[in-house]
């Protein structure tokens, strides 16, 4: 019977990751194809191409607490529904319109479904993942729906230039489609969980429902994506021409800074539903998410600035790949925890603060670093900055464990 309902619980996550990657496919091809494939769309310039694969961000932070208001009155099924269209029809239209202002609208539609997958998304682990096996749940949908970029960008690379750009996004559209009958089909429904279900869990756990703990989850989910997705990601190939110039020569195979990048980012993609849904699971132990958490932050902080330094090339590979496996890890339990105190109120509105701050983080990044890594030292600046953030970050984490630790003594002695 236990068995039984774990499989029940954990199906609609399953669907949703399934979907997401599914329309993650197109928007990942872009990254690989359209720096290289711009003039075939109709662009007249290569400043052009950094408008469109940086507009959809920029469109999510207005529009998430819109994709919230509107979850508040819709289904969570009909809000997938909703980003599965979006994000199929604007893939296909990656293959049909040419022009700028054509594919600046496509853009700023997809990040309008990427709102809607991520805070549905977030929200359906909320709601049907078992309480013990909240993290195992989160590793599991962060590990199957980025699949969807890891394909995307090897095959879509792969493909681009034997078919072309136009049919291989409209292949991808397709493809993406196919999310709309497993959505139709899935039982996924609105959050039924009444008010005083909440209540209750409030009480049981109320720190974690308190304020402050809030806002460090909030500031938290901001500098680690600041960090991760968007200082790591923007600056990994112009960081490696900076150590190692344009071409490299691997086992005296010489391949380009962009393709290493590429192969970097893959790996990372490759692991996630395995390390994500390992460390998600551990975090569902006995000891907690807080402590994995804060040993990880202060791992993450002493090999965050090692990337600013330069190393052989094979030790400089590892070392970026243990900061990818950071990501990995920090991401899962942070979401994880994320997931546990909207639990203590309203799921989606708590979820889309959330995703909001990240958004910021994510879009501020690239900013950032474009502006420090003009300084002499700017790398140095750059990533050994990020190092002392993780650090800070695993101090006041570990307040926050203290804390939590003695209102559990206190509730404990207090029954008793």
């Amino acid at each position: 019977m236990v068995a039984i309902k774990n499989h029940l619980s954990s199906k609609p996550i399953i669907i949703v990751a399934i979907v997401t990657a599914l329309s993650l496919l197109g928007d990942s091809m872009l990254y690989i194809a359209l720096p290289i494939y711009w003039e075939n769309t109709g662009l007249e310039s290569i400043w052009q191409v950094g408008v469109l694969l940086s507009i959809n961000r920029f469109i999510r932070l207005p529009f998430n607490p819109i994709a919230g208001w509107i979850y508040k009155h819709i289904s969570l099924k009909a809000g997938l529904i909703i980003a599965v269209l979006l994000g199929g029809f604007t893939t296909i239209g990656y293959g049909v319109v040419e022009g700028f202002t054509a594919w600046v609208i496509l853009r700023a539609l997809w990040g309008i479904a990427w709102s809607f997958f991520r805070i549905g998304g977030l929200s359906v682990v909320a709601v049907y993942a078992d309480a013990n096996k909240r993290g195992s749940s989160m590793g599991l949908y962060n590990g199957l729906y980025r699949t969807g970029s890891l394909v995307g960008m090897l095959i879509g690379g792969l493909l681009v230039p034997i078919i072309g750009l136009s049919t291989v996004s409209i292949s991808f559209g397709l493809l993406s489609l196919l999310g709309l009958p497993l959505m139709l089909k899935s039982k996924i429904n609105q959050d039924d969980e009444t008010p005083e279900k909440k209540d209750r869990m409030a009480k049981e756990t109320p720190f974690i429902g308190k304020a402050g703990y809030k806002a460090s989850i909030i500031v938290s989910g901001f500098l680690i994506a600041m960090l991760y997705q968007g200082i790591v990601t923007s600056t990994l190939s112009s960081l490696i021409e900076h150590f190692y110039g344009e071409s490299i020569s691997i086992w005296n195979v010489v391949i380009s800074v962009t393709l290493l990048s590429g192969i970097i980012q893959a790996v990372r993609w490759s692991w996630e539903p395995f390390l994500g849904r390992t460390v998600g699971h551990w975090s569902d132990g006995s000891r907690g998410r807080l402590p994995i958490f804060i040993v990880s932050l202060i791992s993450a902080g002493f090999v965050f600035g090692m990337v600013s330094i330069r190393l052989p090339l094979g030790l400089w590979i590892a070392v970026t790949l243990l900061v990818m496996a950071g990501a990995t890890i920090l991401s899962t339990i942070l979401d994880t925890i994320a997931l546990d105190t909207a639990k203590t109120v309203n799921v989606v509105s708590f979820l889309t603060v959330y995703s909001i701050s990240q958004d910021v983080g994510a879009a501020l990044g690239p900013a950032l670093s474009y502006i420090l890594i003009q300084f002499e030292a700017g790398f140095t600046f750059l990533y050994w900055g990020g190092s002392i953030i993780l650090l800070i970050l695993a101090i006041i984490w570990s307040t926050l464990a203290r804390r939590l630790n003695t209102s559990i003594k206190k509730e404990i002695y207090e029954f008793y």
